[in-house]
């Protein structure tokens, strides 16, 4: 998508007038310490996640990152912002293909308590400690389930443009599923077509381009198809909008957070502050110039506002 460089806003909270941002939690709240928690519910099957490893040439040798794209991502949106961030913060960053995006499997179970598992697991294979977990969106959900069930798994949180509450997914996410299925069912040969017929659902031209990425053909003479499981994920809407928890006095994530908002978005509202820092108390917020999609709308300042972030807790 295009990038509209735009000056970063300072820190600020709406909390409470003359507030700031880093919420201190009282000591009688401090639990002694960390005890994995599981949320309610069957335990499901992990999968194996596709992954893309950046070192900056062998030099990043800190704690690792581990970056979540969106909804109909994957890996390769963030390529460009983790190899930024390995270069400014000596951190290697592995960006991950989440369940049913990118070269990830395919599962039925697409939800929050999955997503999360699948990226625990892949915490485990890997050994990875001390992590960083940066998501954005269907990522930002993702990761603050896994702060909150085990807040022993990472040592901070970057949630982009997404707030732990059951909200309703804006009216644009059904319409770019119907879109991208009128295109598999037209069997087009060539992304012209299917751009034309996707066009009445995604009327921003950056966003179906970013939808076409998804388009792939598995052999030559076959129709394009798209590699994300689109009727899945259409019936996967409602968990999306869901989030795992419910009451912040039962678990909370008492290490860094920050939250970083887009300008011209409303998944973030003022509304969402309180929540936010009752289950995330050490949590700092951050406004980018920006509508969603804040990383590629607007990568300048939103690479500044982690930087600044995560140099201020080494």
């Amino acid at each position: 998508m295009n990038c509209i460089p735009r000056r970063l806003q300072p820190l600020h909270a709406h909390l409470i007038p003359g507030s700031t941002t880093r919420i201190q939690q009282s000591p009688s709240r401090l639990p002694t310490t960390w005890t994995r928690y599981f949320h309610p519910g069957a335990s499901f099957r992990a999968l194996e996640l596709a992954f893309d490893y950046h070192e900056n040439g062998g030099k990043a040798k800190g704690a690792p990152i581990v970056f979540l794209h969106g909804l109909f991502g994957n890996k390769k949106n963030n390529r460009s912002m983790s190899k930024a961030l390995a270069r400014d913060l000596d951190r290697p960053v592995y960006a991950i293909d989440l369940r049913n995006h990118g070269e990830s499997p395919h599962d039925r179970i697409h939800n929050y308590t999955a997503l999360a598992e699948d990226t625990e697991n892949f915490l485990q294979q890997h050994k990875l400690k001390e992590v960083t977990l940066i998501g954005h969106s269907m990522g930002a959900k993702t990761v603050m389930t896994m702060a909150l069930r085990d807040p022993s798994c990472c040592a901070s949180i970057i949630a982009v443009d997404n707030a732990p509450v059951d909200a309703a997914l804006t009216s644009d996410f059904p319409r770019y599923v119907e879109g991208m299925k009128r295109v598999e069912d037209a069997r087009v040969m060539d992304n012209k077509s299917a751009d034309k017929i996707l066009e009445p659902y995604a009327t921003d031209i950056p966003v179906r381009q970013f939808l076409l990425t998804n388009l792939v053909r598995t052999s030559p003479s076959e129709p394009l198809k798209f590699r994300i499981p689109v009727r899945i994920l259409a019936n996967s809407l409602d968990d999306m909008a869901d989030f795992p928890f419910t009451n912040p006095d039962e678990r909370w994530f008492n290490k860094p957070a920050l939250f970083v908002r887009g300008t011209r978005s409303h998944y973030v509202t003022d509304e969402t502050l309180p929540i936010i820092g009752r289950f995330f108390p050490r949590f700092e917020l951050v406004d980018v110039e920006a509508g969603h999609w804040v990383i590629s709308e607007n990568p300048k300042d939103f690479r500044q506002a982690v930087v600044e972030f995560l140099q201020d807790k080494d």
